[in-house]
């Protein structure tokens, strides 16, 4: 039986197919202004890499912040119980998911079956999201890709606002006039961002073993500040970026009945 989960992203539409409860193939697009032509591209990219076709499919589930755009699915899940399932999915010991996305992060506390105990949001503000590390590459004249590894090199000798992105860009200007060193305010800015995550985690309350999901979860500068913050390991799946899409194919998978092999 193979099945579908879509992931509505603010940047990027993903699908994940699953066939008989095994992850069988991944598929992303960009968003653009056209969901139904993404959704469709991501669909495509997934059947090819799968070597089926679209009719082999019996049931599609969809979630994400644009769940409400998604064409021609069975069924609609929150963002939080997709992110939930597909952790336990990965890490059967997990009982605290972080996702951190684009435009906004997430903290959710479950059970060992995946159901939600408990979450936290930050919603509506950059500033708890990766839209603030793009922002503060950008102040800092140094690529995305980059910061993480740059970071590395750092001590903790500064830091910065993170309660919002205007004074957080404000800070990186004055550390830059300052002449601090690049890896320590790169450093800072995760150290930033990574306390804003930490702040959610203990409204939820931290239970072991955290899994860490969402695109920034492969950036290793924030894995690296959000592990010092935290004080514990954290487990971060192979292709984080999928969680949402997995989850919701786990989700088509029980209203068919079915379960892992």
């Amino acid at each position: 039986m193979i099945v579908a989960g879509l992931d509505m992203g603010v940047q990027n539409v993903k699908v994940v197919l699953l066939k008989d409860g095994e992850i069988l193939s991944h598929g992303m697009v960009p968003s653009g202004f056209e969901p139904e032509k993404a959704v469709e591209q991501a669909f495509q990219e997934a059947l090819k890499k799968a070597g089926i076709a679209c009719s082999d499919i019996k049931y599609v589930a969809a979630t994400g912040v644009g769940v409400e755009l998604a064409p021609r699915v069975d069924c609609k899940i929150s963002v939080v119980s997709a992110d939930a399932k597909a952790a336990v999915y990965m890490y059967p010991s997990a009982r605290t998911v972080i996702d951190v996305g684009a435009e906004e992060s997430r903290v959710i506390k479950c059970d060992e079956k995946g159901v939600v105990l408990d979450f936290a949001l930050n919603e509506r503000c950059a500033a708890g999201a990766g839209a603030f590390l793009e922002a503060m590459a950008r102040a800092l004249e140094v690529k995305l890709e980059d910061m993480g590894k740059l970071s590395l090199k750092a001590k903790g000798t500064t830091s910065i606002s993170a309660t919002c992105v205007i004074f957080g860009e404000s800070d990186v200007v004055s550390l830059i006039h300052k002449q601090e060193p690049k890896h320590e305010i790169a450093r800072a800015i995760y150290d930033a961002l990574a306390e804003r995550i930490v702040s959610m985690v203990h409204r939820v309350g931290l239970k072991p073993d955290v899994v860490l999901v969402g695109g920034v979860a492969k950036d290793i500068g924030f894995a690296a500040a959000l592990k010092r913050k935290l004080e514990t390991e954290i487990l971060i799946p192979k292709n984080p970026e999928y969680a949402g899409a997995l989850g919701a194919a786990l989700y088509a998978m029980e209203n068919l009945g079915g379960s892992r092999k």
